[in-house]
C-alpha cells in the first residue's frame, strides 16, 4: 500500500453501530484474532475494511478489549511522546505526543456501557485506534516536514517490495 490514492477507507469518517448484536460480537472476536495475527497491540475496524466505529486492543498484562461508539471524554493536561507504528503502515515508527491519561465511554461486544480511566500504554492505543475512526493515522500527528520525509522513505521501500 502506498499512501494516498489508495487509503480511502483509513481517511473515512465511521458510523455509529447502530445494534450491539451477535454479528458485531463475531466481528470484533475476529478483530481480536487478526490484531493478534499480525502481532499488534490494537486494530480498528477501517484497518480491515469497515466502517462501524468499532476498535480493539490488547496490551501485556491485560486482557483483550472491544470498544463499540466510543468517546473521548476527558483527557489529561500531561502529554507524553512515545513511539508508534500501525499496523496499516508496516515498519514506519515516529514518536507521536499525546495526553498521558484519557477517559473514555464505550460499549462491549456483548452491548454493555463501560467508562474507563486509562494511561501509560493503554492510553496511548486507545488514543491511536480511536483516532482511526476519524479517518486519522499517526502520521498526522506529524509536522509536515516529518511526515513528507517518512512516506519517501516508506514509499520507497514499498515500491522495492
Amino acid at each position: 500500500m502506498t499512501l494516498g490514492k489508495d487509503d480511502r477507507i483509513l481517511r473515512a469518517q465511521c458510523s455509529v453501530v447502530p445494534d450491539i448484536d451477535g454479528s458485531i460480537k463475531d466481528f470484533s472476536l475476529a478483530m481480536i484474532e487478526t490484531m493478534h495475527a499480525g502481532n499488534g497491540i490494537g486494530l480498528a475496524a477501517p484497518q480491515v475494511g469497515d466502517l462501524s466505529r468499532l476498535f480493539v486492543v490488547h496490551v501485556q498484562g491485560d486482557t483483550p478489549r472491544v470498544f463499540i461508539n466510543p468517546e473521548i471524554i476527558g483527557t489529561s493536561m500531561e502529554t507524553v511522546p512515545y513511539e508508534e507504528g500501525c499496523l496499516s503502515i508496516p515498519g514506519l515508527y515516529y514518536d507521536v505526543t499525546r495526553p498521558a491519561e484519557i477517559t473514555i465511554q464505550a460499549w462491549d461486544e456483548n452491548g454493555r456501557p463501560f467508562t474507563l480511566d486509562a494511561d501509560g500504554i493503554l492510553a496511548r492505543v486507545i488514543q491511536h485506534e480511536y483516532d482511526h475512526l476519524k479517518g486519522t493515522l499517526f502520521i498526522d500527528h506529524l509536522s509536515e516536514k516529518q511526515r513528507s520525509r517518512l512516506l519517501t522513505v516508506y514509499n520507497r521501500k514499498f515500491q522495492k517490495a
